[in-house]
């Protein structure tokens, strides 16, 4: 049950992009099309499940046990980088579209702070390995969850009647700022 409060926290009530606002620079550079989005949601959720096994681990039998915490940040840094390596080299070579399509926002993976912020939340919230996981899983699952429902918006707004000055960035920006309220809804739930 507890496992289950977790992922659900992660996932609608904690929100990283929507709640907590972290990682909106690929939220808001990514999201103009499903496709896309959901293939960064994807990677990016691959990128929190593994760094959030890996930065528990060199937290609790590393850092902790040779009195060297302050590593922390460089530590976790050091992990998720050479998660988002093997990421972009797997999409390269599977899915040369998709690759493509992502741009730069793909090894800005690396500096998203949706990331870091989950290993030290998950540190400082004193989960085990399994909850760390899980965690994990659902801060990616929460991100993919904002991606896809904002490029689907934007993908309709295409064809809406956006007032000109509107258009772009400023209606994703509403079209987000009105996805966080909804999200806000969720407060009571765990």
């Amino acid at each position: 049950m507890n496992l289950l409060v977790i992922l659900l926290s992660a996932i609608l009530v904690n929100n990283f992009v929507l709640v907590r606002f972290l990682g909106i620079c690929p939220f808001m550079g990514v999201s103009k099309q499903v496709e896309t989005a959901l293939g960064m949601g994807l990677a990016t959720t691959f990128v929190m499940v593994v760094a959030s096994a890996a930065t528990w681990l060199i937290q609790w039998f590393i850092l902790e046990p040779f009195g060297l915490p302050f590593l922390q940040n460089v530590a976790f840094i050091l992990v998720i980088a050479s998660m988002v390596q093997l990421v972009e080299m797997f999409l390269h070579k599977t899915s040369p579209s998709l690759y493509r399509s992502m741009g730069i926002f793909l090894p800005l993976i690396t500096t998203n702070c949706a990331i870091l912020g989950l290993a030290i939340m998950a540190v400082q919230g004193g989960y085990t390995f399994i909850e760390s996981v899980v965690f994990g899983l659902g801060g990616g699952l929460g991100f993919t969850l904002a991606l896809v429902l904002l490029a689907g918006i934007r993908e309709e707004l295409r064809f809406s009647d956006v007032p000109k000055p509107l258009q772009g960035a400023g209606i994703a920006f509403i079209v987000a700022g009105l996805l966080s309220l909804a999200f806000s809804g969720f407060a009571g739930l765990v």
